[in-house]
C-alpha cells in the first residue's frame, strides 16, 4: 500500500569477523517487496510506546524499526529503562503499542482483539520467562504437554520425543520441580515452549534465577533450538556471557535502537555496553 511503513527485513545471520558491529538492518529490495530469505519472523516497524499522558508521560519507545531472523538467535540489551522488555511484550503481544505496527510472520497483530491475540500467542508464540512458572504437582513430562492439551491439539509424539532428546530430560521426565535443579526446572519450561512448534520464543531473562552452571545448561540448548530445529528465538538479557550464545545483539537506548553486533563474544558486548552507560 502507498504510503506505508516497509517492513524491516533481515537477513539469516552470515559468518563475519567475531565482534563486528552494524548499526542497522538491511532493508528490502529497492522497489520491491522483500524475498522470502529476508522476510523477518517478527517485525516492529515504527513502533512507539508511551505509558501516562501530559507531563507525566514515559517514552518507552520511540519510532523504533527492527526485524528479527527467521532461524536465529537474537539478543536484546540496554541499561535500566532502555525500552527493551517493553519492546519484547509489544512484539509477542503482551502490550499494546501508542503507535506504528507489529507483525508476526504474515499477521499484523497490530489492532487485533483480546481473542485473536490470546489465539495468536497460543498457536505461533512461545516463551520463557526468569520464574519457571510450572505447576507443582505436576511432572515434568506433564508440564511439558500442558498447554497443548489446553489448547486441544494432538501432540506429535516424534517431535516431542526430539524436543526431550536436545534438552536433556529423557530421565527426568517423571519427576515433579521440587525434584528437579534450577537448571533442569528452565529446561522443561525451554521444552515447554518449543513442544508447540512456534513462530517465535520469546525469552526475558531466562537465566535470571540461575547460577552460572545451569545458565550455561539453558543458554546452550536454546542455541542448540535455533541450530538443530531452526526455531527462532528473542532473548532479553542484561548479562554479557548470555548474550554472547546468539547471533546478534540488539542494542537499545532510551526508546531507541543505537547499535547491534554480529557473532557476539562477551567482551564485545561489555564493551558495547559500557559506551552506552550501561
Amino acid at each position: 500500500m502507498a504510503g506505508r511503513a516497509r517492513i524491516p527485513s533481515v537477513e539469516h545471520v552470515r559468518p563475519r569477523p567475531e565482534g563486528v558491529a552494524v548499526t542497522s538492518t538491511s532493508t528490502s529490495p529497492p522497489g520491491g517487496a522483500p524475498t522470502a530469505a529476508t522476510v523477518p519472523a517478527v517485525a516492529a516497524v515504527e513502533v512507539t510506546k508511551v505509558y501516562g499522558s501530559g507531563d507525566a508521560a514515559v517514552h518507552a519507545l520511540r519510532g523504533i524499526s527492527v526485524g528479527f531472523a527467521k532461524g536465529a538467535f537474537t539478543a536484546i540489551m540496554g541499561p535500566s529503562g532502555s525500552g527493551k522488555s517493553t519492546l519484547m511484550h509489544c512484539l509477542a503481544g503482551l502490550d499494546t503499542v501508542s503507535g506504528g505496527r507489529i507483525v508476526l510472520g504474515d499477521a499484523e497483530i497490530t489492532g487485533m482483539s483480546d481473542r485473536q491475540l490470546t489465539m495468536l500467542r497460543r498457536d505461533r508464540v512461545g516463551f520463557v520467562f526468569q520464574a519457571f512458572n510450572l505447576l507443582p504437582t505436576l511432572t515434568a513430562e506433564q508440564n511439558i504437554l500442558l498447554p497443548m492439551e489446553l489448547a486441544g491439539r494432538k501432540v506429535d509424539r516424534f517431535w516431542f520425543n526430539q524436543v526431550v532428546d536436545v534438552v536433556g530430560l529423557g530421565d527426568r521426565l517423571r519427576h515433579r520441580p521440587s525434584e528437579l535443579s534450577g537448571g533442569q526446572q528452565q529446561r522443561v519450561a525451554c521444552a515447554r515452549a518449543l513442544v508447540a512448534r512456534p513462530d517465535v520464543i520469546f525469552a526475558d531473562e531466562p537465566t535470571g534465577n540461575l547460577d552460572s552452571r545451569s545458565g550455561a545448561e539453558v543458554l546452550s540448548f536454546l542455541r542448540s533450538s535455533v541450530r538443530e530445529m531452526g526455531q527462532t528465538i528473542v532473548m532479553v538479557t542484561h548479562d554479557p556471557v548470555a548474550a554472547s550464545y546468539a547471533d546478534r545483539v540488539v542494542f537499545l537506548r532510551d526508546g531507541q535502537i543505537v547499535s547491534e553486533i554480529v557473532q557476539p563474544t562477551p567482551d564485545t558486548v561489555l564493551d558495547r555496553l559500557k559506551s552506552l552507560g550501561a
